[in-house]
């Protein structure tokens, strides 16, 4: 499973490092290799794929008491009750989904009926479908004929107001703090600690004369505003953090380190200028310049180099400065220069030159297995008409310069004799910070019985994007 490789990634930059030589350099490891949007998005399906309730199931229902329409979205009560288990109950199509920080539904009361004892709640599948949500073991449930919340036999207390025709009820789980949450009408009831464990099903229920009550797994608006309350929900998780006592210039040397780690010696510079403080003091090693200082001139250009497309001076100066870097002319770092030399002939539209480049200096790659996906996109873009809209059209933009211009990088700290851990030439403190992050996140989740939304940089990226976009 691809969460499983992601956690085992970002679990090894917390091992200890294997000794490696200079120039030991693995770029498929750099975060950068995985910034291609069909790669991020066969990721992201995989680890956030969890189905969710869509419908009334009417197959697990006690259908001699109760009629669910044919759209499945709505369920009225037949007849007239004899006693207590003449009850209407029916589960969605699915248990509530797991994998995210909070889930609701809403259900609308249509008509309340004689006496108003329509119910919500949420129910094992196992549950007797003869019983209102709440009044056996292993389920909960709000109410409508009295406002009371229900936990199982016996177990009744005063919640909330009593609802009825024209109200929007809505119920949810919160796996931030393992918690049911109930609404009313766009409002927060209230919450209780979550007990029932197993897959809960979202469960309605009608139990008078009259009574109809449809439902909303999302398809449509809710009534609630769920985005606003897990935002509160996040911010309260985040206040935690907030409380922990951290040295006060330490985001500052966050920053510097990753300007310093990829080369950025002019935004550097601009930070050190704007920054309000001095620059910090080193904390890696309490005394003399960082590592990351170790070629920030030589690092700044041939980033530019190969960002601007001009591959072939990148070579040029990677001989005169680390000439270590390029001497094995079937390294890594010589294919991944050569195929991007390839790829910025193919978006220049000189495809002749295109072919013989690759005849000339990928030929010998082709037995390196390591090489072989790569090699293989590369070399496709030959077959399109126009490239740049292909499915492997992301090797034209300027993520795939960014990913050799950060192996180069990592080569070249690599030579660095005074680099004392070889992971440090691939990651910056900035992006061991972000693995040990999830690999926590992850192991948070494990504790709470695999329930619950783990942290993704990229969801967290594209939450960004959007903010400003809106």
């Amino acid at each position: 499973m691809v969460a499983n490789e992601v956690v085992a990634a970002a679990a090894a930059v917390v091992e200890e490092p294997a000794p490696a030589s200079a120039g030991a350099v693995d770029p498929m490891r750099l975060a950068s290799r995985w910034r291609s949007p069909a790669e991020w998005g066969a990721a992201a399906a995989e680890m956030e794929a969890e189905p969710a309730p869509s419908e009334l199931n009417t197959t697990n229902s006690s259908g001699l008491f109760a009629v669910v329409s044919t759209d499945r979205m709505s369920v009225r009560y037949l007849g007239v009750n004899q006693h207590g288990h003449d009850v209407g109950v029916v589960q969605a199509n699915r248990p509530a989904p797991t994998r995210r920080a909070v889930y609701y539904f809403e259900m609308g009361v249509k008509n309340a009926g004689q006496k108003g004892q329509t119910s919500i709640g949420f129910t094992t599948e196992n549950f007797k479908m003869r019983r209102q949500p709440g009044w056996e073991s292993n389920s909960c449930g709000y109410h409508g004929d009295d406002g009371y919340l229900y936990r199982g036999p016996g177990k009744s207390e005063s919640f909330g107001p009593k609802f009825t025709s024209g109200d929007t009820i809505g119920a949810g789980i919160n796996y931030f703090s393992q918690e049911f949450f109930f609404t009313k009408n766009g409002s927060l009831v209230g919450s209780f600690q979550k007990e029932i464990k197993g897959p809960l099903y979202p469960t309605i229920a009608v139990h008078s004369q009259d009574e109809e009550v449809t439902v909303n797994f999302g398809k449509e608006p809710f009534c609630f505003d769920i985005e606003g309350y897990i935002f509160e929900e996040k911010m309260k998780q985040q206040s935690v953090s907030d409380k922990l006592d951290l040295q006060p210039d330490i985001s500052h040397w966050i920053v510097r380190s990753y300007l310093l780690h990829y080369g950025y010696q002019d935004t550097l510079n601009s930070f050190d200028m704007a920054s309000e403080t001095d620059p910090p003091s080193n904390h890696q090693n309490g005394y003399g310049e960082p590592p990351e200082m170790y070629g920030l001139s030589h690092r700044k250009l041939l980033r530019q180099l190969i960002m601007s497309g001009d591959i072939d001076s990148a070579f040029k100066k990677l001989g005169e400065w680390y000439p270590q870097v390029i001497k094995d002319e079937t390294s890594v770092i010589c294919f991944l220069l050569h195929s991007q030399r390839f790829i910025e002939f193919i978006g220049a539209g000189q495809l002749e030159d295109a072919v013989k480049y690759a005849r000339s200096n990928l030929a010998n790659f082709l037995t390196h297995k390591a090489f072989d996906g790569l090699l293989k996109e590369s070399v496709a873009l030959l077959a399109y008409e126009k490239p740049a809209e292909s499915c492997i059209g992301y090797l034209l933009d300027s993520p795939q310069r960014e990913f050799v211009a950060d192996a180069v990088n990592a080569a070249v700290l690599s030579t660095n004799p005074n680099m004392k851990d070889p992971e440090s030439c691939l990651y910056s403190c900035l992006e061991k910070l972000l693995r040990q992050l999830t690999v926590c996140s992850f192991e948070r989740r494990a504790f709470s019985g695999d329930q619950g939304d783990a942290f993704l940089l990229h969801k967290e990226v594209q939450s960004c994007d959007r903010s400003r976009c809106s």
